[in-house]
């Protein structure tokens, strides 16, 4: 392979790749190929320069590039040649494409290396993240021609192959997955001595695996990346070679049965003897199960699947490894393993190809898991000068702050209220559920939206959308929604209590025992939001709050620079409402942005680039684990919390857009459980 001179020759012609960006000089003549691994960008090719896979296409851009300093011509580049001829006579090359290990430069060149090659016609689904990740994947295709065996040089098959593997593509020292060695020889009869080896290479200390063969050329290979959460386990199925996303989905994790959150799963472990064992076939099966979808609506063999990238929470990393989470459920809260690990899949039950590897990312501390490395390492807190604090709001809410100097990270246990438990008409996010919420400042009438209906509650034809799935209840976006308007309108007060005085306003305010409650919906599902529910959320909302000051105050910081949600919850909820409730601190709100399941991103990053799985173990390593409960401003923090937004941090850039109500404390005497108080000075 050609080597990149430190003294290059200015005559030579000057050539570009993007979107990389990297650029030489090189002499006329050299294929493309070769300058472009030689600056280390990467051009896919499985033939080995044959020109018949047609994994190595790009295209010239031709013009004046002022920037650069180049015209770039198709006149620039060698003509089209009896290899590529071939090729064009058994599969079409889409104009502009050229292959690059048959063009050869001849002057200056802007190349475009296409991100989105796919040389087979499978269906390409819509790509579940517009990120374009440079691909660097730990396997890798090879076609080789071995030679015939000769009496006179009494070389094994699988010898003489990996000896063409040396020779063709530099690879040394050679392993193989033991179940290959039987399946060798008939392997290279039936393909007239022409194979595909898979290559395995994750670091570049380790020797190299081969880990799986076909006869003749093989012109793909597949990869999954899955985020297995504690409700949700999300997945997608990717091509290796091209990068692309070919399907997505998701599934219930059926472990649910054995409990709703992850405590209560760990207690089914600790009281019954088999429990570990039956939520590990549990979620592996589910896993399997999605495999077998996402393979069935993409029509790839799952069989293809040569490498897994696998995320979750501790708790769910350790149950589909096998490990018992026990240690897990109390103090130290010790993990049986932090770093990363590779298994062969199929010891863990997988149903993909023999060979394939699974990796998993490592977890950053005992309830902070692969799950939150996976979002760090999509989001890149580590990467920039601004102070980004990165959240995963759930039943454990998993809490990054940080820079490229510093970055630390804790759990907070803000328990289930965001996903509707505990609360009175609380129910999971489903058609008919209620995810959005406005209330009339004057009439304190309110006015919503319900998941699977367009329509908001005040608009004409809503009751007759809903006759289908009904107004059953309330998620979590529109707890949050509908206690934040509640502040808003007076309804409650800065302390979270509703104001029974304001029944006098309107019949919403409803007496409930000693208390008061709010009448959202009066239909066949009466919907209320009660003191109680009030009080949950608030416990809830504090927690997070107090585990996200502890980490300000690691840090040396008053104020974020950038907030961002991750997980399906944070998708959901509102940047505006989040901060007048005070789930999150001040920040220009403009900053404060939903990423999905930025697990799920990072890990399809480590599984399509195995630079990102070195960049985040040592992240990880290098990250600041703060244990909250041994925190002793922790309860200080907690208690400032519960009021809305906070009762001593100042909200300046909220109050710029929303208009907080003056403050107003009532007394308690209720369910709610507070004590009664005497209202303070304004």
């Amino acid at each position: 392979m050609l080597n990149v001179s430190s003294k290059e020759n200015k005559d030579d012609p000057l050539v570009l790749f993007m979107p990389s960006g990297k650029r030489g000089r090189f002499p006329v003549g050299t294929p493309i190929l070769d300058a472009a691994r030689s600056l280390g960008v990467y051009v896919e090719s499985v033939c080995g320069g044959r020109a018949t896979c047609g994994r190595c296409q790009v295209s010239v851009q031709e013009g004046n590039f002022a920037k650069h300093k180049i015209v770039s011509s198709n006149d620039h580049i060698s003509p089209i040649g009896p290899k590529e001829q071939r090729y064009a006579s058994v599969r079409e090359l889409p104009d502009g494409r050229r292959l690059s290990c048959s063009s050869q430069i001849l002057g200056d060149l802007v190349i475009d290396v296409p991100q989105d090659t796919v040389i087979n016609a499978q269906v390409v689904r819509k790509a579940a993240t517009d990120r374009v990740i440079e691909r660097n994947a730990a396997v890798q295709l090879c076609y080789v021609e071995v030679d015939e065996p000769d009496m006179h040089k009494p070389l094994g098959d699988l010898d003489r192959m990996k000896a063409m593997l040396e020779k063709d593509w530099g690879w040394k020292d050679l392993l193989i997955a033991p179940h290959l060695i039987p399946q060798v020889q008939g392997i290279l009869r039936k393909g007239n001595w022409a194979v595909t080896a898979a290559i395995h290479r994750d670091m570049d200390s380790s020797r190299p695996f081969i880990v799986g063969l076909w006869p003749g050329l093989k012109n793909e290979a597949y990869g999954v990346a899955c985020d297995i959460g504690s409700t949700t386990i999300a997945m997608h199925l990717v091509s290796l070679l091209s990068g692309r996303i070919v399907a997505s989905s998701g599934a219930s994790n059926p472990q649910i049965r054995f409990g709703e959150d992850l405590m209560s799963r760990v207690s089914y472990v600790m009281m019954n003897p088999d429990g570990r064992e039956a939520m590990t076939k549990a979620v592996r099966e589910a896993v399997n199960g999605l495999i077998g979808k996402v393979c069935t609506e993409s029509e790839v063999d799952r069989h293809d699947i040569l490498d897994m990238v696998v995320v979750g929470n501790p708790i769910m990393h350790h149950l589909f490894l096998g490990i018992d989470p026990t240690e897990l459920g109390q103090a130290p809260f010790a993990l049986a393993v932090s770093g990363a690990l590779q298994y062969w899949a199929h010891e863990i039950d997988i149903e993909v190809n023999r060979g394939a590897r699974l990796y998993t990312l490592p977890c950053i501390a005992g309830h902070v898991g692969a799950d939150a490395a996976g979002a760090t390492l999509s989001e890149g807190p580590h990467r920039q000068d601004k102070m980004m604090l990165l959240v995963d709001v759930g039943t454990n809410a998993e809490i990054v702050l940080g820079n490229r100097q510093r970055v630390v990270a804790a759990s907070s246990p803000t328990g289930p209220a965001f996903e509707g438990a505990e609360i009175s008409s609380g129910q999971r996010a489903a058609p008919g559920a209620i995810e959005r919420v406005r209330i009339d400042p004057e009439t304190l009438e309110p006015r919503f939206r319900v998941i699977g209906v367009d329509k908001w509650s005040d608009e004409e034809g809503f009751a007759e959308a809903t006759a289908a799935v009904g107004v059953t209840g309330i998620c979590g976006s529109a707890i949050i929604e509908v206690v934040a308007e509640m502040y808003l309108t007076g309804i409650i007060s800065q302390d979270g209590v509703v104001d029974g005085a304001m029944a006098a306003k309107s019949p919403r305010i409803v007496p409930n025992g000693r208390t008061f409650s709010y009448l959202l919906h009066e239909g066949d599902q009466r919907i209320t939001v009660t003191q109680n529910d009030i009080r949950a959320i608030q416990l809830a909302k504090a927690a997070l709050y107090a585990g996200i000051k502890l980490l300000m105050e690691k840090q040396g910081v008053e104020h974020v620079d950038t907030i961002r949600f991750a997980g399906a919850f944070g998708s959901f909820i509102d940047p505006k409402y989040a901060m007048v409730l005070g789930l999150i601190p001040d920040c220009d709100l403009t900053e404060v942005k939903a990423v999905g399941n930025a697990a799920g991103t990072g890990a399809l990053m480590a599984l399509l680039n195995r630079g990102h799985r070195r960049e985040i173990e040592e992240t990880v390593r290098k990250i600041e684990k703060i244990e909250t409960a041994l925190e002793p401003k922790f309860q200080e923090h907690f208690i400032n919390a519960m009021a809305m937004p906070n009762k001593v941090d100042a909200f300046p850039k909220l109050a710029e857009v929303v208009t907080l109500p003056a403050r107003k404390v009532l007394a308690d005497d209720g369910e709610g459980g507070g004590r009664r108080r005497r209202r303070s000075r304004e």
